[in-house]
């Protein structure tokens, strides 16, 4: 999932768990959808590039283009991170949503339980192309694995750290650390020549899960239990918490004031030449928005323990992305269709995904050369060898603002001065798991 989003859409209070009735593209008609308006469509994206002017200009071409081959209008509506998941809840009960949108793709098994999004049966993937055509660790993020995907992957992203070239060299830092030891070095020599070491968006609950779900991974553990119980306070989660928030309390790498970071302002810190280091997704974009130069700044697989990133306890970022999902009782259920198609074609991944320096998540677009860049190589290649998917479970959405607050509350303890200790982050992760409905 797209990491702009404003840490607002954590407080939204879910209840998906409950199931909604099915609804969108304005229609009154339960069920699966009709045909009743076959020229026209409404699409919600999401806001990929750095404002939504931006991505009106990206994809308002594309889809003209689409209009010109089948004749449809899609009517476009760029929302923000901040108001997306709490439009798209809102729509599931009142009948009043789009035919298309997009979602993060950890949402995806979350708004499956709501039953409003068109499942992808094998009908309805031939419909597409087939099922085949996308890589194996999008898939995995379109919903719970024993039912039809909810959603069809549309934008891949991955984690990786971003530095700052002239930092290093001042600093005498000859390579970018490839484990946590190392990048905790690194900050002590980034320090003595002024600079902070690693930015952190300390109150963004979605950044905050991103890396607590890694840091968990690379200790051999897991939010959830195999039958999809919560299962916050485990050994190796809290030790995963921890070591992700003494990043600031005892290293002293994340600076105490990104504590209040939620909109972006680490890599605005980072683009100013503040900030030596970012751990972040698909950020080449954003940076030369921002005006820095791509020779300026520098690219590498996220640390591991090891510093060989892998499967297992080697994980070093979540499966990031944006997926494309059609509510089930759409009133353009052909069009939809055609619409995801295209979206999803060959040559439209690459005309989009090059746009926002985000993956394809259809194999045969990646062989582009664009996404074998320095900004999209390492991103490639940890999104085949080294990323794995958020859990895909019905409380998802509730897991994600639940523990997502639990870890901004202990970055805003850090900040403060008050001790991190193993006591106090279970006690933090206690609490977020009596916050889960159940399953």
């Amino acid at each position: 999932m797209r990491s702009i989003r404003a840490a607002a859409i954590g407080a939204v209070t879910l209840s998906l768990a409950i199931a909604a009735t099915a609804c969108g593209g304005g229609s009154s008609t339960a069920g699966n959808g009709s045909n009743d308006s076959p020229r026209t469509l409404t699409y919600w994206a999401s806001n990929q590039g750095a404002s939504i002017n931006v991505d009106k200009k990206v994809l308002q071409p594309e889809l003209d283009k689409f209009k010109k081959q089948t004749g449809i209008t899609v009517k476009l509506e760029v929302v923000p991170w901040s108001e997306l998941l709490n439009r798209i809840l809102t729509a599931t009960t009142s009948g009043q949503g789009p035919d298309v949108l997009n979602i993060g793709n950890t949402w995806s098994a979350s708004l499956q339980a709501s039953g409003a999004l068109l499942p992808w049966d094998a009908e309805n993937f031939r419909a597409i192309g087939g099922k085949d055509r996308f890589v194996e660790s999008a898939l995995g993020s379109t919903g719970t694995q024993s039912k039809d995907p909810a959603a069809v992957p549309l934008y891949s992203m991955a984690y990786a750290l971003y530095y700052n070239k002239k930092i290093f060299a001042d600093a005498g830092i000859a390579k970018p650390p490839a484990t946590w030891d190392e990048l905790i070095a690194d900050a002590e020599k980034i320090k003595q020549h002024g600079a902070a070491a690693l930015g952190a968006e300390g109150s963004n609950l979605s950044e905050n899960i991103h890396h607590a779900f890694v840091f968990a991974k690379q200790h051999g553990a897991d939010f959830f239990t195999a039958d999809g119980k919560p299962d916050f306070t485990s050994d190796g989660v809290v030790a995963a918490v921890k070591q992700y928030v003494d990043l600031m309390a005892k290293d002293k790498a994340i600076p105490q004031g990104n504590a209040e970071y939620a909109q972006n302002q680490s890599l605005s810190d980072f683009a100013k030449g503040k900030t030596a280091m970012l751990l972040w997704q698909t950020a080449s974009a954003t940076f030369k928005s921002l005006g820095m130069k791509d020779d300026e700044w520098g690219v590498a697989p996220a640390p591991t323990p090891s510093g060989t990133p892998g499967t297992g306890t080697s994980v070093n970022s979540m499966v990031a992305g944006i997926n494309m999902a059609v509510f089930k009782n759409t009133d353009n259920h052909d069009g939809a269709l055609k619409f995801v198609k295209f979206m999803t074609s060959d040559a439209e991944q690459k005309i989009l995904n090059k746009a926002y320096g985000s993956i394809p998540p259809v194999k045969a677009a990646q062989s582009d050369p664009a996404f074998n860049t320095q900004a999209t190589a390492v991103l490639r290649s940890t999104l085949a060898k080294s990323a794995e998917a958020l859990p895909q479970v019905p409380q998802e959405s509730q897991f994600e603002t639940a523990v997502g607050t639990a870890v901004k509350e202990l970055f805003a303890d850090a900040a403060a001065g008050r001790a991190v200790t193993t006591q106090s982050v279970r006690a933090r992760l206690h609490k977020a798991q009596q916050q889960m409905p159940a399953k």
